[in-house]
């Protein structure tokens, strides 16, 4: 695939139905609802992997967030896009599965605006990331429990979104770590 098409959006109604690409810049300025995704990867003691996004991002810079995010570009499925994005950013693979969807609009610095249709992927890994510091300036492992108390506590450390998925999906991320058999799966 062509580097300038990784610089676009898909833009979708809100049934996810493909209505145009932009450029990823001009979407978030407009507002204009695009297909994102986001990537959760847990490891055999149920710690979630987090990044502190680099610090030269045109948003949310430095902020904590999910393991990994990003857009699907033009002709990319859901799965390969968080593939090659969670080796671009983290330099690590697993196997991904693809587990629900929400639509979300939020305001950001820099008059941008985030209106994003996401669909929410899991992974399990033992693996340590080997980050991309273009992209991300930190990771850590951290209790579902002990995030959520942070969260709560500080949640200005967070991205708008990975706050908007702890207060109206968590219970859906605790309902798949549940019911996946963690000690049967190969990290």
């Amino acid at each position: 695939m062509i580097a300038a098409e990784y610089n676009k959006v898909i833009l979708v109604d809100p049934n996810d139905n493909e209505v145009g690409v932009m450029e990823k810049l001009e979407a978030h300025e407009k507002g204009l609802l695009h297909r994102a995704f986001s990537i959760f990867v847990f490891n055999d003691k149920k710690e979630l992997l987090l990044q502190r996004r680099a610090l030269n991002k045109y948003h949310s810079a430095g902020l904590w967030t999910n393991t990994c995010c990003s857009h699907q570009a033009p002709g990319e499925t859901t799965l390969g896009a968080g593939h090659r994005r969670l080796n671009e950013e983290m330099g690590m693979s697993c196997e991904l599965i693809q587990v629900f969807h929400f639509l979300y609009k939020a305001e950001l610095e820099n008059n941008l605006i985030e209106h994003e249709l996401d669909h929410v992927m899991i992974g399990f890994s033992n693996t340590e990331p080997q980050i991309n510091t273009q992209e991300v300036c930190e990771f850590k492992w951290i209790t579902i429990e002990d995030l959520v108390f942070d969260m709560k506590q500080h949640p200005q450390h967070y991205t708008v979104w990975f706050n908007l998925i702890f207060e109206q999906h968590l219970h859906q991320l605790n309902a798949i770590l549940e019911h996946e058999s963690l000690q049967k799966r190969n990290f």
